[in-house]
């Protein structure tokens, strides 16, 4: 897609460094169906308040909602305009967080372009999840601060530290959690929830929405009992198959799950 398009327009108009970026390509793929909607829209991190008047132009229907831990003053950044709401308080803040979803109820587009530490990254993820529409959009920005430890990241463990990149890496199985052939799995607050995960250069996108699409392959997190309800209607001799499928095969499974779950406690990986 050409970058000529109405957000790298405004982008460029006001000075926004989401254009060095090279972010606002995919902002108006994601978002430019939706620019007439009546919306709120949350950006986490105001700064010099660029990208706010940007989405102030681009959504003109929509509620602008900037949050920045630093006090912002709206007239001198030209953001005294009545469809850009500004409050002042920390992204992993959980009452600040909840105070602003009392107030607005709903988002249908985040975007963090805060902090950039990966502990503020994930927290407030975890704050506002819930309060994101679904079919609604959350954008990550600047990534790349997970491999930079003077960000809090980690460039020497790429698979196991604690970054924002792992957390989404990870969130990756929410997408396929009725797929996870093991009965000791336990359903979090993402799955069935999450539509699509999306990782490009330094920015993260996530589509919340409804993902209850039943495995072919797997019945309540085991393989077993799908195979042997399988087997058993196709045929009468349950004895066969239940010794085959609900011992051998379930054994088999317990056997590799406590191996895991050792291997785990020896490498300190929780």
């Amino acid at each position: 897609m050409s970058i000529d398009n109405e957000l790298t327009y405004l982008f460029k108009l006001y000075g926004s460094d989401k254009i060095d970026h090279l972010y606002t390509d995919k902002y108006f793929s994601y978002l430019n169906s939706l620019k007439n909607e009546k919306l709120n829209i949350l950006e986490i991190g105001i700064a010099d308040g660029k990208s706010l008047l940007a989405w102030s132009d681009f959504f003109k229907n929509s509620t602008i909602i900037g949050i920045d831990i630093k006090s912002i003053d709206i007239h001198e950044k030209k953001l005294n305009r009545d469809n850009i709401k500004i409050h002042q308080g920390s992204q992993s803040d959980s009452n600040f967080i909840e105070t602003l979803i009392q107030k607005y109820q709903r988002f249908d587009v985040i975007i963090d372009d805060g902090s950039h530490f990966p502990k503020d990254v994930i927290k407030s993820f975890k704050l506002l999840f819930n309060s994101l529409s679904n079919n609604g959009y959350y954008f990550i920005e600047d990534i790349q601060t997970s491999y930079i430890h003077f960000f809090g990241g980690n460039p020497f463990d790429l698979k196991y530290s604690n970054t924002q990149m792992n957390f989404f890496k990870n969130l990756t199985d929410s997408l396929n959690y009725q797929e996870i052939a093991n009965p000791f799995y336990k359903k979090n607050q993402y799955d069935s929830k999450i539509n699509n995960i999306t990782f490009y250069h330094n920015l993260v996108v996530v589509k919340k929405g409804f993902n209850e699409k039943k495995s072919n392959l797997v019945l309540n997190n085991s393989y077993e009992d799908m195979r042997y309800l399988e087997k058993v209607n196709r045929s009468n001799n349950n004895i066969k198959y239940f010794i085959k499928y609900k011992i051998i095969f379930k054994f088999y499974t317990l056997l590799l799950f406590f191996l895991n779950w050792v291997k785990k406690i020896i490498l300190l990986r929780f």
